[in-house]
């Protein structure tokens, strides 16, 4: 069960900030003098309501966090922002804490005032080991922050692919977007992250799916110039997507000035050439105008 515990007034005397630097510094003899003079609590907490537990988890003292458990500490007592020890285990990738906190109960349930979970929290920080250890132990795949993000989204978002194989394996659905429509396969493609796009694409994802704005993961990806996302896109389907509004991939490539990346979308190989004449053209033309210059003869067949 995880507890919200009203708001103390925080008694930060010598003895409790020496229990916080005996945990930070994984420092057990001294953790166990402290907490066996009888004089602090192994609850004792800072006045956001980070307690020694917390503080322990976070930095993968596991002797230190043993102790604790076993002199009392609430294992799922929640600060004022809601994460738990659990959440800043799973956070830093701690997977022998986790797997320590489970043993005495920990909660896969508690959440963070946004609506993250030790699960959202590992899966966004590449903790393929913990996020497997956290899906064993019922966390549920498909935990959502209070925008809708979900562990896959935040893990495709930075890129994590075992995390994300992780994910998949245990039902996640590959398509599930957050609130403003962008799925996984879209910020997957914005960031760049070529090797991520293949495997959402090969699961199932919607290469076309439009976000609230109109765009799609294509449409971003030539935006940004990531040449690789965009060569695992048009594997998947040659289609340069036009969208509702008239524009393309290949709208998208222009407007950011990126002459290799329109060259790839027609289908041509980035020619050092058309590059190097880029350099050329008076310096007071946009990157457009030079791509437009540049490609004329070639869209064309007409000479500029």
């Amino acid at each position: 069960v995880c507890r919200f515990k009203e708001p103390i007034i925080p008694k930060e005397t010598p003895l409790a900030n020496a229990v916080f630097w005996a945990v930070r510094k994984g420092n057990l003899a001294l953790l166990q003098l402290l907490l066996n003079s009888g004089r602090v609590d192994a609850d004792c907490r800072d006045s956001c309501g980070t307690t020694a537990l917390m503080v322990a988890s976070y930095n993968g003292h596991y002797e230190c966090v043993r102790e604790l458990i076993m002199q009392g500490a609430d294992i799922n007592y929640q600060r004022e922002t809601g994460s738990t020890a659990l959440f800043f285990a799973s956070q830093q990738g701690h997977k022998e804490v986790v797997k320590l906190l489970f043993e005495f109960g920990a909660s896969t349930e508690c959440r963070t005032k946004d609506g993250g979970t030790a699960l959202t929290a590992a899966s966004q920080h590449g903790h393929a080991k913990v996020v497997d250890t956290l899906l064993k132990n019922g966390a549920n795949v498909h935990d959502q922050l209070n925008d809708g993000a979900t562990a896959l989204f935040l893990a495709a978002q930075e890129g994590h692919v075992t995390v994300i194989r992780h994910l998949l394996s245990s039902g996640a659905k590959v398509n599930q977007a957050r609130e403003d429509a962008t799925a996984p396969l879209w910020m997957a493609a914005q960031m760049g992250h070529s090797e991520t796009v293949r495997v959402l694409l090969l699961r199932g994802a919607d290469r076309d799916a439009e976000r609230h704005d109109g765009s799609t993961a294509l449409f971003k990806a030539a935006f940004k110039g990531h040449n690789g996302v965009i060569e695992e896109l048009l594997k998947f389907s040659p289609s340069l997507g036009l969208l509702k509004n008239g524009s393309s991939a290949l709208h998208a490539a222009a407007m950011s000035g990126n002459i290799k990346t329109v060259l790839l979308l027609l289908g041509a190989d980035a020619d050092p050439t058309l590059v190097n004449k880029s350099n050329e053209l008076p310096a007071d033309l946009t990157k457009s105008d030079r791509i437009l210059k540049i490609l004329r003869p070639k869209l064309l067949n007409v000479d500029s």
